[in-house]
């Protein structure tokens, strides 16, 4: 009964309702549009809302709760592009430069994913570690494996050094890491008077985001021959496994179920905003219809409105075990 109420929850919550309207409205053809400049407002505006309510809890954490899980992560950031690259070779018979693009989309964070999975928690009541935007911004490091594996594999020009910049200077990065720092400085005190904003206001500029999230996987669903029946499955294969990993390492690493099953969720995710800009500059090879159909068109959807539920399942059964053996 348990999985039935998170079943329920999530697929009636406003957010998975906004993200299927998006959808509907574009396959449709209706002139709904949310203008370019909201959008990015709205994504900016999540992404460091998080960050500065992370940081101003994280003046709590100690040192040694954290390190554990951040340790994890910083695995979890080379694993998960290495063994998708290796999987799309070996399986998917792809060639270096789309199997590259592929583990760099998949190795790194989709911030919608993120977001709503911290807005399901809080809409849950269950509690997770204040760190959570900390592990979001070192699993970004996942772009890097995946373009240094590009760059190793096809003897490419240049220096590593430039994609770890263009990384740390990634929106996601700077927006995350710098609102955690505002909010670690501020403190409660200093984030009481603009808590209505950052607060108040979240889930109704999320569900908005969701809208237009809904219109733009819309549009890659048209892709879905060009990426053939493998890119298919492992867009909905992949993300289980890697949400499973995840939440099992969160889980033996001492965190919560709440912030297991965010790290499991940010596992499970594929970036479809930061990666794109690194990939077309560093393989520009790849083909755009593969990589963004894959993690946009197949696997968003795919963890927002079936993932969810799954991951959440499993981290409430691991926890069980794990709590009642000991």
């Amino acid at each position: 009964m348990e999985t039935l109420e998170i079943i329920r929850v999530n697929l009636l919550s406003p957010l998975v309702l906004a993200f299927v309207l998006g959808i509907i409205a574009t396959l449709v053809k209706s002139d709904v549009e949310i203008p370019e400049p909201i959008y990015k407002f709205l994504s900016l505006y999540l992404l460091f809302s998080i960050g500065i309510r992370g940081g101003v809890e994280l003046a709590t954490v100690s040192f040694a709760e954290f390190w554990l899980p951040a340790v994890v992560t910083m695995f979890m950031a080379v694993a998960i592009p290495t063994w998708s690259y290796l999987i799309v070779r070996s399986v998917g018979r792809m060639d270096v430069a789309n199997a590259a693009a592929i583990a760099a989309h998949y190795g790194s964070v989709s911030s919608v994913t993120f977001v709503a999975a911290i807005s399901l928690m809080e809409s849950l009541n269950q509690p997770f570690e204040a760190y959570i935007p900390t592990l979001a911004a070192l699993a970004e490091w996942g772009i890097i494996v995946g373009l240094f594996i590009a760059r190793w594999r096809m003897g490419t020009a240049g220096s590593i050094g430039d994609v770890v910049r263009d990384t740390l200077a990634g929106r996601s990065v700077i927006l995350l890491m710098g609102g955690l720092v505002l909010g670690l400085i501020i403190g409660e005190d200093g984030y009481a008077p603009i808590a209505p904003v950052f607060t108040d206001l979240f889930r109704g500029f999320l569900t908005i985001f969701l809208l237009e999230m809904g219109m733009v996987a819309a549009r890659q669903l048209r892709e879905f021959a060009k990426v053939g029946p493998f890119m298919v499955g492992f867009g909905t294969v992949m993300p289980v496994i890697n949400g499973i990993v995840g939440i099992t390492l969160g889980t033996f690493a001492g965190m919560s179920l709440g912030g297991a099953f965010i790290l499991g969720c940010i596992a499970a995710s594929a970036s479809y905003i930061d990666a794109p800009a690194a990939v077309r500059a560093t393989i520009p090879q790849a083909n755009p219809s593969i990589y963004l159909t894959a993690s946009l068109g197949i696997t968003l959807p795919f963890n927002l409105i079936v993932g969810f539920p799954i991951y959440f399942a499993y981290t409430s059964w691991l926890h069980g075990l794990v709590n009642g053996g000991m």
